[in-house]
């Protein structure tokens, strides 16, 4: 587990809880934030800033499987955000990944998120990438209250008072697509950068006083 992780938030809201709450929205990173890292000279810039970063919003995307028995072929997109901007790395077998397995393995930038089990298997099972220096929010938000892991929506109430919005429909949309709608592009963006906001915010409340 990366460093700076002694202290315990005390999230306690419930799911149910945060569905009866009447809270303003969350608004997100905007569209002119986010870049498509879609070819190796992009890659080499994106690379460059997110291990500058030191520390950065991570996530992942995958074309859901809807069959039984079919095996997911993802992740197709890989989602890193420092506090200005968001990069998206759309991932396919012909794709040069080269920098972007740079910045996941490389140790001097800590990756956060939540739910990254499945992401980091899928990394190495699929990419050959080991994910290092990485901090699953989902477990050290998790309070008193809650059984498994803290997810952003309710992490997203207690720390900011706001409700995080999350499509269905585009959660389940096709992110292998040559082709990303700008819909999935804020809905991916805003998952890995909603993430890095929510860390600084759990930071700053185990400092004392």
């Amino acid at each position: 587990m990366a460093q700076g992780t002694a202290g315990v938030s005390q999230v306690q809201l419930s799911r149910a809880e945060l569905a009866a709450a009447d809270l303003p929205l969350y608004e997100g990173i905007s569209l002119s934030r986010i870049s498509l890292v879609n070819t190796p000279a992009l890659a080499e810039v994106a690379g460059k800033e997110l291990i500058a970063a030191g520390v950065i919003g991570f996530d992942t995307e995958s074309k859901p499987t809807f069959q039984k028995g079919e095996i997911s072929t993802g992740p197709h997109l890989v989602q890193l955000a420092t506090e200005d901007k968001a990069y998206l790395f759309p991932v396919s077998r012909s794709t040069d990944f080269s920098a972007l397995k740079s910045i996941l393995e490389s140790c001097a930038v800590m990756k956060v998120g939540f739910g990254l089990g499945n992401d980091r298997s899928a990394l190495q099972s699929r990419l050959e990438i080991t994910l290092a220096n990485v901090l699953d929010l989902g477990e050290i938000l998790r309070g008193p209250g809650h059984r498994g892991t803290v997810g952003a929506k309710v992490a997203v109430a207690h720390f900011f008072g706001q409700r995080l919005q999350k499509s269905k429909k585009t959660g389940t949309s096709n992110w292998a697509s040559a082709r990303l709608s700008e819909r999935q592009m804020l809905y991916a963006a805003n998952d890995a950068h909603v993430a890095l906001k929510l860390y600084r915010a759990w930071l700053a409340s185990q400092q004392p006083g």
